[in-house]
């Protein structure tokens, strides 16, 4: 089992969502985002930091320096069709692998997905974007 599965089935197991895992120096520092429903707090971060040390020291025999948890942020990343379709009626900020339109980055409001397609709201127009084809996507934090 690859890391990321592992990472992610134990999260979903504490009732906590993997949203992004980071590997720096040579997969000696990870950094590890987590999300739930309720949002997180630094008691969250200590209890995953506290069972992901055991878990990757018990099951993997993972070898690591430093282990970082935290909560995504309000820019938090998309990455999943689930998080498009949970983040509907926020405003979010696309960058596409190919141009759509001669242009790939969009800001807009998403609205759905369908069939692969993400519908999202750019001034008054509703653009139909390849999930798939979807490099990079982050939600734009409502201060």
């Amino acid at each position: 089992m690859d890391l990321h599965a592992l990472l992610e089935s134990t999260l979903v197991g504490l009732g906590y969502e993997l949203v992004e895992l980071e590997m720096s120096n040579r997969g000696k520092m990870l950094r590890i985002y987590i999300d739930s429903p309720n949002g997180i707090k630094i008691e969250d971060c200590t209890l995953v930091s506290n069972h992901l040390s055991r878990l990757l020291a018990v099951e993997l025999d993972y070898d690591y320096d430093r282990l970082e948890v935290s909560s995504p942020g309000l820019d938090r990343p998309l990455r999943k069709e689930a998080d498009f379709i949970r983040f509907a009626g926020e405003k979010a900020q696309i960058k596409m692998r190919v141009p759509v339109n001669g242009q790939r980055n969009f800001i807009g409001v998403l609205q759905e997905v369908q069939e692969g397609l993400l519908k999202l709201e750019v001034d008054g127009t509703v653009l139909s974007l390849d999930l798939a084809a979807v490099e990079k996507a982050r939600l734009i934090p409502n201060i």
